[in-house]
């Protein structure tokens, strides 16, 4: 197979092709066209043991369509004398090994958002020829967008590394001033001046990795050891062994002056990592008061919540932190590697031996590796990088990916970014002027910008630097009214909420506030005195609540994400009704100080994106502990995991759905495609399960059907909806006064409590069973016209599969599934719910759903 170059439209089949044919090497490195692919003019045939690969398959923009169509000729193979498509049923036991085998890279920076590349292998072990059709294509790209790619370090001990990059992180461990630098602990621990100096010799290579993995998307995370200067987390054994050694060479402990300050003090000069590795904003740092970085941090959390599977680590010392660190990894399921020339440490035999033990016995903890071949794998991925995209129009918005990027290689300013947004703004406005309540000034967010840009400049940019969001009208924004869809309880915060704050130091660029059902209170979208804004997708259909300018202002493209609040499904149905992710985060995970109560015990920021990736960056910024927060969780209270290194596709998971009667109350076509997607979902890895659905139902009838409600009445103020009940919305008004009216005895508040911690504790047994449960998001997508008809009714309806998730405490996440063909094109939206504390579980299970429909919608 020699080179061929071939054009057409900007579909481009990026292959290096090695083959051994006839018993000699064959070496080709071109474009293919998809056409010929799909025709069949691209075959190879060889005699003996050929291995044909392809690398960085990139199919853009809409040419891909020209690769899939339909009159093309049907797909014929000649391997063990197939010659029609091969049944489901017999696809994994082809010669044609794609499981396992056909793997993912991840998108290169010029490459649009649904855009990825794809790697796919196949080892045939007999003469071969094969013409591809829509439906192979189909399913091998599909099953290459559920397996990442993998890099591989061929000679690690005991043997390869493979690891996929965009689930791996470069753990650094220690490089503190106290280790590698005079004057620091470090130099008192090792007791010999020249081998302390060797191990300073590991920086530059360090550093090398360092920048390689920003370059390429490796996740970087940095450890410190330290402790409180008030050495109350340092135990009397850490503290007085060495020191207390009749002949030893340890002149100063833990916490005692030198040069640097106190030593192994947080806080002190010494304590910090050295310049030429110093932490970039969006690069965990984690502080930890052992040996190991598991003990007393959030290290495993952040591992899981970023859907880490593969660690490679650096630092000082190998004999001690850096091996321990990677024992702790081995046991909760991480691969890990260790770059040799990337680790040092005090005694050399002890190195030696450290790694030895971490290799041996065919690999008893782990791997050891070699930086030069990282850069090779490094190297080789730039190399396939297709040629750079144009830029997009001011039409559309870049995902923050891209937009981080853009700002990185100067192709675009923020400044430039914002005064387009306002430009999508106002030409929106005259498709559905009720999206906004509060909308700052194009000039305000223009002069916000440059504070902005001058701040960071020459420094390294934070993670969400010049990304334009909104937030829901109930989240304080200082010196912007927050009204809660409510003018009587309007006033005008001195502070901001302390997650606008989080995503203000992130160097995001706050645009205004957003509609909702009024004091939060409804899913339609339907309720609120600023008028009623419509699905993204048609102008008769709700828009979904209560945050439903958040769902619109990211359906239509205005902003990059929004927050929204989900006390019974409101961060959620908005996004299914308009075709975007909706997540809600574990209860308690994000603060909600500064936020306007709906009910209290229930509440939850959500956030709204157009796809999962922009979601879970978002997240990572909003997950902090707020100690000033009654209802913030502590961070090691939340539920903790083995990490599966396979990843759910080839690992598997497990989920289970209400039964038939439970989703007779979806409408036809909901019920059609939500079989459609459970189908989908066994074919990204999934095993159905069998579960009891009755815990979660019961739970979701308790929310607006008992003593619950009247939380609501206690948040926003008994006496205020007594006296302002007239100005209410008249189907809040309606809600409250019943509720208000009703004859609720003092024990049955205390007989719901009850019941909820029973449902929680029978909602958990049903976890044990199955690591997600899948639900249609919404049963139906109802017209203004009939949400306005019947409002209290239909409202309880479309809050069926998410009124359950707060009462039982659960996390969420709302993902796009498929569309409903008809007058309009509307989008069927499914939910994963985990269990407490689960989110980087279904955000991992999610992603390779998402990566599924998201390749059947672009062919």
């Amino acid at each position: 197979m020699g080179e061929k170059n071939v054009s057409l439209n900007a579909s481009e089949v990026y292959l290096q092709i090695h083959s051994l044919a006839l018993g000699g090497q064959h070496e080709g490195r071109g474009r293919v066209n998809g056409n010929d692919l799909m025709a069949g003019n691209c075959t190879c045939s060889a005699e003996g043991d050929p291995e044909i690969w392809g690398e960085g398959i990139d199919a853009r923009g809409e040419g891909m369509d020209a690769l899939l169509d339909p009159n093309l000729p049907a797909a014929t193979h000649d391997i063990h004398d197939m010659t029609k498509p091969i049944p489901s049923h017999q696809r994994s036991r082809i010669p044609m090994r794609a499981v396992g085998n056909a793997l993912l890279a991840p998108p290169p920076a010029s490459a649009p958002a649904h855009s990825p590349e794809y790697r796919v292998i196949w080892d045939l072990t007999v003469f071969f020829s094969i013409a591809f059709n829509r439906a192979i294509l189909l399913e091998i790209l599909t099953l290459s967008a559920m397996t990442p790619a993998r890099w591989t370090l061929p000679t690690a001990r005991p043997y390869a590394f493979s690891f996929p990059p965009a689930t791996t992180a470069l753990i650094i461990i220690d490089m503190q001033r106290d280790f590698v630098e005079d004057g620091g602990f470090g130099s008192i621990q090792c007791g010999n001046p020249e081998i302390f100096a060797s191990v300073h010799d590991i920086v530059p290579t360090v550093q090398k990795v360092l920048e390689a993995c920003r370059s390429s998307g490796v996740q970087v995370i940095h450890t410190r050891e330290g402790h409180q200067p008030d050495l109350s987390d340092l135990p009397a054994s850490k503290r007085l062994r060495q020191i207390s050694a009749p002949h030893g060479h340890h002149t100063m402990g833990i916490g005692d002056q030198g040069p640097m300050g106190r030593l192994l003090v947080r806080g002190e000069y010494g304590h910090d990592i050295i310049d030429e590795l110093r932490p970039l904003p969006d690069e965990p740092v984690i502080d930890k008061p052992g040996k190991g970085s598991f003990w007393e941090t959030g290290l495993h959390r952040t591992l899981l919540a970023r859907g880490i599977t593969h660690i490679l680590f650096a630092g000082v010392t190998t004999e001690c932190c850096v091996t321990t660190t990677l024992r702790e990894c081995n046991d909760r399921g991480f691969e890990c590697c260790i770059l040799s020339d990337c680790t040092g440490g005090f005694d050399q035999q002890q190195v030696v031996t450290a790694m030895d033990t971490i290799c041996g016995q065919d690999g008893l903890f782990g791997y050891i590796g070699h930086s030069s071949e990282f850069f090779a794998q490094v190297s080789k991925a730039q190399d396939l990088t297709p040629p750079a995209t144009p830029p997009a129009d001011n039409d559309s918005l870049l995902s923050i990916k891209e937009l981080q990027q853009r700002y990185m290689t100067g192709a675009t300013n923020p400044e430039s970014v914002i005064a387009a947004t306002f430009d999508r703004i106002e030409q929106y406005q005259k498709v559905d002027p009720f999206v906004w309540v509060t909308l700052k000034s194009r000039q305000e967010c223009i002069e916000a910008v440059k504070t902005l840009v001058n701040k960071y400049d020459g420094k390294p940019l934070p993670p969400l630097f010049g990304v334009p969001f909104a937030v829901k009208d109930n989240i304080d924004v200082e010196g912007i009214r927050t009204t809660a869809a409510c003018e009587m309880l309007a006033y005008v915060p001195t502070s901001n909420s302390f997650a606008v704050n989080c995503l203000l130091d992130a160097g995001a660029i706050f645009i205004g506030k957003l509609n909702m059902d009024q004091l939060a209170t409804g899913l339609s979208g339907c309720r609120s005195p600023y008028g009623t804004p419509h699905s993204v997708y048609s102008k008769d259909h709700i828009s979904g609540g209560s945050s439903s300018g958040t769902g619109v202002a990211v359906g239509a493209g205005l902003v990059s994400f929004a927050l929204g609040t989900d006390t019974a499904g409101s961060g959620r149905v908005p996004a299914a009704l308009n075709g975007i992710v909706g997540f809600k985060p574990t209860k308690g995970t994000i603060s909600a100080r500064g936020v306007v109560p709906a009910c209290r015990s229930l509440d939850t920021i959500s956030i709204m994106a157009p796809n999962l990736s922009d979601a879970r960056k978002v997240w990572y910024t909003l997950d902090q502990y707020d100690k000033l927060d009654p209802s913030s969780k502590i961070p090691s209270s939340l539920s903790l995991w083995k990490s599966d290194f396979r990843g759910p596709k080839e690992g598997g998971f497990t989920f289970g759905v209400p039964s038939p009667a439970v989703l007779s109350i979806c409408s036809k076509p909901f019920q059609e495609l939500f079989a459609s997607s459970v189908q989908k979902l066994q074919s990204c890895g999934g095993r159905l399960v069998e579960i009891d659905y009755k815990p979660f139902a019961k739970a979701s009838d308790l929310l607006y059907g008992a003593s619950l409600v009247h939380e609501r009445i206690a948040c926003i103020g008994h006496d205020f909806l007594v006296k302002n009940m007239d100005s209410l919305h008249p189907t809040i008004q309606a809600l409250f006064r019943t509720a208000i009216d009703s004859n609720l005895e003092a024990w049955q508040v205390f007989a719901d409590l009850s019941l909820v911690a029973q449902y929680t504790m029978e909602a958990r047994q049903q976890f044990e069973k199955m690591d997600v449960l899948f639900l249609p998001s919404v049963p139906c997508h109802p017209t203004i016209k009939e949400m306005e008809a019947d409002p209290l009714a239909l409202n309880s309806k479309l809050g069926t599969f998410t009124q359950c998730g707060n009462v039982v405490d659960l996390c969420g996440v709302s993902v796009n599934a498929a569309w409903v063909e008809g007058e309009f094109k509307l989008p069927f939206g499914v939910t994963f719910l985990g269990a407490s504390g689960y989110d980087g579980k279904i955000l991992d299970i999610a992603s390779v759903f998402e990566a599924a429909v998201s390749l059947q919608t672009k062919f």
